[in-house]
């Protein structure tokens, strides 16, 4: 070890050997396939978003004067903006699918059963927060439908019993769109909604850690149980980030992000149409109207959070009959089949 070695040494006590056992968790041999490994999809995104967020926030100007202009420079005059935004955009949809789909192994595969239940609450909070975080990042742009998707959003949690007003108050900074309202937008989209989320993920990976990954299907036989996580589950972490990047290239490059009109407070569109994300949530509103349609997407949201323990309630009810697995087949069926619904309806 030379001079600099031992000074780093001295004021780093930290041993290469303590530093791999420290990574090196034993991985379980299921994890070798990709569908399995979508926890880190997500976060992977969730980098690029950062990143992406940070160049596009040096141009935005979050207000009602200058929001629509600011982006239209990025898209049009700063060069590569217009992929840089593109980048953000595909991002967070692949992110938010990521996202579903883990939630949607995790749920399959019972991986959120006993002593996991803790985590599967934190990874539905991350799920929300992401749902959110693309609410926001949508109504920033201030284009007409933005404008009028962030205005029924709030109204329709307005809708809340007991607290819907002070939602719709803290979201908007008043009573309906005005002046302070991109800039409270702008602050959960780039301050709030990601510190929270890093926080979560944080909570998230530790009880990962602590529990260890479920394991849920046996190696082959002849094949070891588990595998070393550096390097060998790192470099499958790293291939499937570098594919995503040349997907999110891809898209950037055939489907960029494009400039809507401008928003207009005093014309309502003919059809506010939401993103893919809110699609079933959209239609569920338009069939039931009115506050039951609100406390009901409550309930499911609930179900969903406290699912761990009403499938242990089920398992003793049902034993050995998965009824879990039949509920959330016809949950997905349901979720797809609306949102298909929404999608090829006339706006």
């Amino acid at each position: 070890m030379g001079a600099f070695g031992r000074w780093i040494a001295t004021r780093v006590p930290v041993r290469g050997e303590q530093l791999r056992e420290l990574t090196n968790e034993p991985v379980p041999y299921h994890l070798k396939r990709w569908w399995f490994c979508l926890g880190g999809t997500p976060a992977f995104l969730f980098g690029v978003q950062i990143a992406t967020g940070i160049m596009l926030a040096v141009y935005y100007q979050p207000s009602a004067s200058a929001a629509y202009e600011s982006i239209e420079h990025v898209t049009n005059h700063v060069s590569y903006g217009w992929y840089l935004r593109s980048l953000h955009k595909w991002g967070a949809t692949l992110m938010i699918a990521a996202v579903v789909l883990h939630q949607m192994r995790v749920y399959f595969t019972g991986a959120y059963r006993c002593p996991r239940e803790l985590n599967w609450m934190i990874g539905m909070c991350l799920l929300v927060t992401t749902l959110v975080l693309g609410f926001t990042g949508y109504s920033l742009v201030y284009e007409q439908l933005s404008y009028w998707g962030a205005t029924v959003g709030a109204n329709i949690g307005a809708r809340v019993p007991v607290a819907g007003g002070l939602l719709k108050t803290a979201l908007l900074g008043g009573n309906e769109y005005n002046e302070r309202t991109l800039s409270r937008l702008y602050v959960l989209h780039v301050a709030v909604l990601p510190a929270f989320m890093c926080a979560l993920l944080v909570l998230h990976i530790a009880l990962l850690r602590l529990h260890g990954v479920a394991e849920i299907a046996p190696a082959p036989p002849g094949e070891p149980p588990t595998f070393n996580f550096f390097p060998d589950h790192l470099l499958t972490e790293l291939m499937v980030g570098l594919s995503l990047m040349i997907l999110l290239s891809a898209l950037a490059c055939i489907h960029p992000a494009t400039m809507g009109p401008p928003a207009d407070p005093l014309s309502t569109p003919d059809a506010i149409k939401p993103e893919w994300y809110f699609y079933v949530t959209f239609r569920w509103l338009k069939l039931f109207s009115g506050t039951f349609a609100v406390l009901s997407l409550g309930f499911v949201l609930f179900a969903m959070f406290a699912w761990p323990f009403v499938d242990a309630a089920l398992e003793r009810v049902l034993p050995r009959r998965e009824a879990s697995v039949w509920i959330g087949v016809v949950a997905v069926l349901t979720i797809v089949g609306f949102t298909l619904w929404e999608a090829i309806v006339a706006h």
